[in-house]
């Protein structure tokens, strides 16, 4: 069954205006108050209205584009992952000036998803990448409804109508579970988050969907949920330790920031790494290398995507007529360490050990 796409009708029809004041709205044109504004794009954001006609970019704002370094909550686009972020502009930098296009950064820290798209909404750009980490499919279209051409990185809907590059979490999760089983691990655990974002519920699933693809047993006790900080995954890996779980012999970790602070909880209660529990991470943040003991982790170009987000929005601000929706993942490798070596890891009652301990941590 096909299915219905919005109109400006439909949307002047949910907000209560006529078409033409949507018209102004979107394209940034008229006196329009802030109020009737509001009601325009949340009645976008309702109705998931994507823009059809493709927008005629003017020889004077060609050729710059705009990164929305976008923080929603702030959980995962904050100061520990600001190297990632720096890597993602400086592979938009790069193909945006070989291509003849000057970059803008701009950043929002608890802003509303309206409020940014008005920012957008007659802007002399001819285009927009936004970093999608935090973002929710609604986000997006709120995104989209500004009508420039715009590519999302950092995340990716299957079944959002939008440009996303973003990396390949099932294939990366997949080569950390096989090097955990070339080892003979047998026992492997998942650190989780439960914070909501894209990639951190699709490398739960791709979790899940590998150890089955792997033949190995997953067990829901040995998954753990933490909050996706430094601080917070060690205060709430301090706490699960303190209540004397029992651990696997091995955890993925969803990304490195998370590693740092279960690291950091394990040592405190005396479980070392990797001699008692195997641990790998994922983002190759460049404090992977200098932890003791250094981070196995997965490394995913954040400069490939850049480059590719570039080059996808290029063909977007070229092209003479509407363009289908592109959706890139990018593929990853493992980097080894000291973290994941299983020599000197012996299977241990880790019950026992850690009821022993939990009343005496020790300290850093």
């Amino acid at each position: 069954m096909a299915q219905n796409v919005s109109t400006i009708r439909d949307i002047a029809e949910a907000a209560g205006v006529s078409p033409a004041t949507v018209s102004l709205v979107l394209n940034g044109k008229g006196g329009i108050s802030e109020e009737t504004r509001e009601k325009v794009l949340a009645a976008v954001n309702r109705l998931n209205y994507v823009p059809r006609a493709v927008k005629q970019i003017s020889e004077a704002t060609r050729d710059k584009i705009r990164f929305l370094k976008i923080a929603k909550h702030g959980h995962t686009v904050n100061r520990d992952h600001s190297v990632f972020i720096s890597d993602y502009i400086d592979g938009l930098s790069a193909e945006a000036t070989r291509k003849g296009y000057t970059l803008e950064v701009v950043s929002f820290e608890g802003a509303s998803m309206n409020s940014i798209a008005e920012t957008l909404v007659g802007a002399s750009i001819s285009g927009v990448v936004a970093l999608g980490t935090e973002l929710s499919d609604s986000d997006i279209r709120v995104i989209q409804s500004a009508g420039l051409p715009t590519v999302f990185i950092d995340t990716l809907f299957d079944v959002v109508d939008a440009n996303f590059v973003d990396m390949n979490n099932e294939d990366a999760v997949f080569k950390v579970l096989s090097q955990f089983r070339q080892q003979g691990f047998e026992r492997i655990g998942f650190v989780a988050s439960h914070v909501d974002t894209h990639n951190f519920r699709m490398r739960r699933d791709a979790f899940f969907k590998n150890m089955v693809r792997l033949g190995l047993k997953a067990r829901e006790k040995d998954v753990l949920s933490v909050e996706s900080t430094h601080d917070g995954a060690y205060a709430d890996t301090r706490d699960l330790l303190a209540g004397g779980i029992e651990l696997a012999e091995c955890y993925f970790c969803t990304n490195d920031v998370i590693a740092f602070g279960f690291i950091r909880a394990l040592k405190e209660f005396g479980v070392s790494v990797p001699s008692d529990v195997s641990v790998i991470g994922f983002d190759n943040l460049p404090q992977s290398a200098t932890i003791d003991p250094a981070l196995t982790t997965v490394e995913v170009s954040k400069r490939k995507i850049g480059y590719f987000a570039v080059t996808v929005l290029d063909d977007l601000i070229r092209a003479s007529e509407r363009q289908p929706f592109v959706k890139i993942q990018v593929g990853a490798e493992l980097v080894l360490r000291q973290s994941h070596s299983k020599e000197a890891n012996q299977k241990i009652d880790y019950t026992k050990r850690h009821s022993a301990r939990k009343a005496h941590p020790q300290t850093e």
